[in-house]
């Protein structure tokens, strides 16, 4: 039985478990010291300190994801205390903030490159709708070979007493950034047209290999009011406008699609 303080460590160096999955931690915090066939890491709603697990030497890692609301007393953490260089195959890293304060930190991409080289595909969801995106860039420059990007922004009518309070997130790109294997950049969520175009914009100026953007209608949660139809409309228009403004004058050849 593990207490609210306690460090639950696993360290099984002959094992052949390749998947786990947490929920609801309420001990301190998980340290995966050796897992040599671990492929997938899932860990939904931890309670106490950040970062949630820490890997140790787990070399055959392809998938990770982190969804949580952050609560008062945690602080945002830096992905490179979280994750292992050892973890050289990691190719899918989901992280979902539902809808409440960013719970990483953005950080410089000599941090992170030797654990994303092989980075492939990201998810950053519940992203609040208010929170600038451009700090999610870090992401983009620390992984090379990162191909599929989406990210989606919602803010719930709900909004839990023990939450965190929800900031704004500042990052500024290397000036010189060029993004050679971005080819699918997803926005879902596109209220606050400027922002999203603003956003794209910049994604369009760096990923020189970008072929298709989708703009897709918001992901309601159990508390908002899914049959809004007036808001639907409302949405919709929005992302026509957003891609009449990326598209208006420009010979860019990237493919827009409204879904």
């Amino acid at each position: 039985m593990l207490d609210l303080d306690s460090t639950l460590k696993i360290d099984v160096p002959c094992s052949e478990l390749q998947e786990i999955e947490f929920i609801g931690l309420l001990c301190m915090r998980i340290e995966l010291v050796s897992v040599p066939k671990l492929r997938q890491v899932v860990c939904y709603r931890w309670h106490l300190e950040n970062p949630p697990v820490c890997f140790g030497y787990v070399p055959e890692l392809r998938g990770v994801i982190l969804s949580s609301k952050a609560k008062a007393w945690q602080e945002p953490f830096a992905l490179s205390e979280c994750l292992s260089r050892s973890a050289r195959n990691l190719s899918t890293l989901t992280l979902c903030f539902e809808g409440q304060m960013i719970w990483i930190q953005p950080e410089h991409p000599k941090q992170l490159t030797p654990i994303f080289r092989n980075l492939t595909t990201v998810f950053l969801l519940g992203i609040f709708s208010e929170c600038d995106l451009s700090w999610t860039l870090f992401i983009l420059e620390a992984a090379p070979a990162l191909q599929d990007f989406a990210l989606s922004r919602h803010s719930c009518i709900k909004t839990p007493e023990d939450s965190a309070e929800k900031t704004n997130m500042v990052w500024e790109p290397s000036k010189d950034l060029k993004h050679l294997n971005l080819k699918m950049l997803v926005i879902i969520g596109c209220e606050d047209e400027d922002k999203v175009t603003n956003f794209i914009r910049l994604i369009m100026e760096r990923a020189v290999g970008l072929l298709k953007i989708q703009l897709c209608g918001e992901n309601r949660c159990m508390y908002c009011n899914c049959t809004n139809l007036e808001r639907s409309k409302a949405e919709k228009a929005s992302r026509r406008r957003i891609k009449e403004q990326l598209t208006h004058g420009t010979s860019s050849s990237v493919e827009i699609i409204i879904c």
